[in-house]
């Protein structure tokens, strides 16, 4: 992998000891440019690493790998590219640049063959390229320091009173204490950087003269070129100010007069994509965010604060907008409402009307039914009686006795039928002594089974059901008994609710009815007592009933 994932301190400080030129990538995991930009900072290593004549390697490191020791690099953005050469921070790229990132890797990274070139001519700047590197936290010191002499309100060290050459030794560089400056230092708020002047007159005015005279007197560099190690090199120190000089002393402009803003400090960034200005790092992440730039920069453009009008003009169109967003959206809700209650009605009405149709269908299938069940019973009964004439008519022309077998479907005996049971043939009248003696017989099994059967419907308990069966039987038999002429009382009605519903249901109770004499009649509609009803059997039967009520409890 040419672009190396660093995760620790000291994973990060081995790996720029391990090469003369590395390139260090300050990032973050929630930094909507970092994450945009990683694709092409990938890409960047692996051309770098095939590029034979670019001597660097490339690492990346996460803040949060190695938490408090960021600020031993004074990052002040997200992402930052640092490059360090012989193991000391040489230039820095702040924001998504990738045209500046390629510059500083052509300039400063190209491959070193043997020999080199001598940074002049005295042996006081000769000797001075034999300087230590710093380490992180020296270099971050300087850094400090630099920021604390360009700052307004950082107090100026009083100028070293004068003396000649040879005496005069370097002065040590000013430093800031470690433990009483923030860490984040450098992270001016856009408020308070509102009313600083982004346009320096002299930007060497504030340069430390100590410093100076040691580059200028002591080392034998030019002015000009004093000044610019000091303004442009990483630190306003003696050392940062010669590391900057060794490495752009063949510049062209070397020797072109200090811009007037040299030195600026950084008040605002700018997106290169739109050109808008944004005050801090959190506007630059909701920017990128939202607008999925992410081409950023520095800038020495101050963000003015609103005044306490222009805040209320934006807090009053603010709000006109919200409240207009959601008279927007409340219209679109109603008429969404009103749609959805006339789908609704709709469907309300087709399955109203599918329901109908259903039901409809449903009772005329009923009725067809029903019509053809009565249509078949008809035609039943038809060909029964049909049948029952012509048996009759045929017994009547043979002397009372049939001379072929029955057409009824379901019965379809063998032999010859005669009206009188149990005759075989021969005089079909019985003598008197024989049909007395058979009455008697019938009357005894009657009797027996009207005990069986009052048995039977005594047995239902539950609710008196049983009582009330017995009640409405003993109504119906001394009805009979006690006016046998009258033909009311002969005949009982099988529709009645009262026999539906306290005599059908219970077994017993109409085979009882039928021992006694009664049969249904022809359309089956009633039960009809006989002419020859027994009367005895009767007069029994309705005191059994009356001894059963009795009993019931």
């Amino acid at each position: 992998m040419t672009l190396i994932e660093l995760g620790s301190p000291s994973a990060l400080q081995e790996f720029i000891a391990s090469h003369r030129n590395v390139i260090v990538t300050f990032s973050a995991h929630w930094c909507g440019p970092c994450k945009a930009s990683h694709p092409a900072l990938r890409d960047l290593a692996d051309q770098a690493k095939a590029d034979v004549t670019k001597d660097v390697r490339m690492g990346i490191v996460y803040e949060s790998d190695i938490s408090d020791a960021i600020h031993d690099y004074a990052v002040r953005a997200f992402p930052t590219y640092v490059l360090f050469q012989n193991q000391r921070e040489l230039e820095r790229v702040e924001g998504v640049n990738f045209v500046a990132i390629q510059a500083m890797i052509d300039q400063h990274c190209v491959t070193v063959l043997k020999g080199g070139t001598a940074l002049g001519s005295s042996s006081s700047a000769a000797d001075a390229t034999a300087y230590t590197p710093l380490s992180p936290a020296a270099a971050r010191e300087a850094r400090l320091a630099r920021l604390t002499q360009n700052h307004p309100s950082a107090p100026q060290p009083a100028p070293a009173p004068s003396m000649p050459a040879a005496d005069r030794k370097p002065t040590p560089t000013p430093s800031t204490d470690n433990e009483n400056a923030p860490d984040d230092v450098e992270m001016m708020d856009a408020d308070t950087n509102a009313n600083t002047n982004t346009h320096t007159n002299d930007p060497t005015a504030e340069l430390d003269p100590n410093v100076l005279r040691t580059l200028t007197d002591d080392m034998g560099f030019p002015l000009l070129r004093a000044q610019k190690g000091l303004l442009f090199g990483n630190g306003a120190t003696v050392e940062a100010a010669v590391e900057w000089l060794t490495e752009h002393q063949d510049d062209d402009d070397i020797d072109e007069p200090i811009p007037a803003n040299a030195g600026a400090v950084a008040q605002s960034y700018k997106c290169n994509e739109c050109g808008k200005i944004l005050s801090n790092m959190a506007n630059l992440e909701l920017h990128a965010n939202k607008t999925g730039h992410s081409d950023f920069e520095e800038s020495t453009t101050a963000v003015k604060p609103l005044t306490d009008d222009e805040k209320k003009a934006k807090i009053a169109e603010i709000k006109e907008l919200l409240r207009l967003k959601r008279a927007e959206r409340e219209e679109a809700e109603k008429v969404d409402l009103t749609e959805r209650e006339k789908q609704r009605r709709m469907m309300g009405k087709e399955m109203s009307k599918t329901r109908e149709e259903v039901e409809k269908e449903q009772r005329k299938r009923e009725a067809y039914l029903r019509k053809k069940e009565k249509d078949d019973f008809k035609r039943e009964r038809a060909r029964i009686r049909a049948e029952l004439a012509k048996d009759k008519a045929e017994r009547q022309s043979n002397k009372g006795k049939l001379s072929s077998k029955l057409g009824i479907d379901g019965y379809n005996p063998d032999g010859i039928q005669y009206d009188v049971p149990g005759q075989a043939g021969g005089d079909a009248a019985m003598d008197d002594e024989q049909h007395q003696h058979h009455q008697q017989k019938r009357l005894k099994a009657s009797a027996a089974k009207i005990d069986e059967y009052i048995t039977k419907v005594s047995a239902y308990k539950a609710g008196g059901d049983g009582g009330k069966c017995l009640k409405v039987l003993k109504i119906y038999i001394g009805n009979v008994v006690d006016h046998p002429d009258d033909p009311k009382y002969r005949s009982i009605n099988t529709d009645n609710k009262a026999f539906k519903i306290k005599v059908k249901p219970f077994i017993g109770a109409k085979a009882l009815l039928l021992a006694v004499g009664f049969a249904p009649n022809q359309s089956e509609t009633a039960l009809e007592l006989g002419e020859g009803a027994n009367h005895e059997l009767l007069v029994s039967t309705k005191g059994k009933l009356e001894s059963a009520i009795a009993a019931y409890g």
